[in-house]
């Protein structure tokens, strides 16, 4: 048996398809939507994810703010650059590139944001209108990596309702919401959130109908770890330096053998990342659309 590649760049794509009549309908009612993006530093990988931001943004006909800072930018010329995004008109929604030099606070620069421009859905606000909505609709943004798991398993037919998801990782952007959305009425899944101190990991994994790898460690879920014709979505990244190329090879967290286990695979390159980027716009949008 091979996997089903969960195709992320065919399903960005059809999610980017879908918003251009909304954008359309948008622009004639006078509302342009635009996204805005706030880098401190040049961290290659940000650096890349911030012009592919940019990239999409301009296909789509969004607007496009750019705030690059240096590495040696204070927290005040952080907070600056925060309360003018906020402030932008031309800035629907908007997000502050992460991780931030060390020395600057990233809990304390996200709560500047305001929450109805926050397109990443990671500020305090938002997160704590996921945790209150078990049910219903929720109108803030929802965070772009787990909101982009759930469209994906969705599309691909793969059924959450009632299924055992197993997700390995408790970070910020993707373990911790991911339990909160997938557990929602509706989604109805059963999660258990796994991370390094997990006793038996293997096991656990084992057990799950679903597995989400967001931990960044290369290879690390192994084909006998995985029940056959489980779904498995690789969002763990590592970049590995080619020595003679020079040029950075991403790893994901699922090991290539998986996919002769597995009845969906979701790979790294070209599963979740593009996704992510896909749900930025959405809620860029969706922002425009709650003015």
């Amino acid at each position: 048996m091979t996997a089903v590649r969960i195709d992320g760049v065919a399903t960005a794509a059809t999610v980017r398809g879908e918003l251009v009549d909304r954008i359309a309908a948008l622009k004639a009612r006078g509302i342009h939507p635009g996204l805005g993006t706030l880098l401190v530093g040049a961290d290659p990988g940000s650096l890349s994810y911030v012009a592919g931001k940019h990239r999409d943004s301009l296909e789509l006909g969004i607007e496009s703010v750019r705030v690059d800072l240096p590495e040696t930018a204070t927290a005040d010329e952080v907070r600056a650059a925060i309360i003018g995004l906020n402030e932008n008109p031309a800035v629907t929604g908007y997000i502050i590139q992460l991780p931030l030099p060390a020395g600057l606070d990233e809990n304390a620069m996200l709560e500047l944001m305001d929450p109805a421009k926050d397109a990443d859905g990671l500020h305090p606000m938002n997160l704590g209108r996921l945790v209150l909505g078990v049910a219903g609709e929720l109108h803030s943004p929802l965070p772009c990596t787990p909101a982009g798991i759930v469209e994906m398993l969705r599309r691909y037919g793969v059924e959450i309702a009632g299924k055992r998801v197993v997700v390995v990782g408790r970070g910020l952007t993707v373990g911790r919401p991911l339990g909160l959305l997938m557990t929602r009425k509706g989604i109805d899944a059963t999660v258990v959130l796994a991370h390094s101190r997990t006793v038996d990991l293997a096991d656990e994994v084992r057990r799950a109908d679903i597995v989400i790898a967001a931990v960044g460690v290369p290879g690390l879920i192994k084909a006998d770890w995985v029940k056959p014709g489980a779904a498995v979505l690789d969002v763990g990244i590592t970049r590995v330096l080619n020595a003679e190329t020079g040029k950075a090879k991403l790893i994901g967290d699922v090991d290539p053998g998986v996919a002769e286990v597995a009845g969906f695979l979701s790979p790294v390159p070209g599963g979740v990342g593009p996704m992510t980027r896909a749900m930025l716009m959405s809620n860029v949008v969706e922002a425009a659309e709650r003015l």
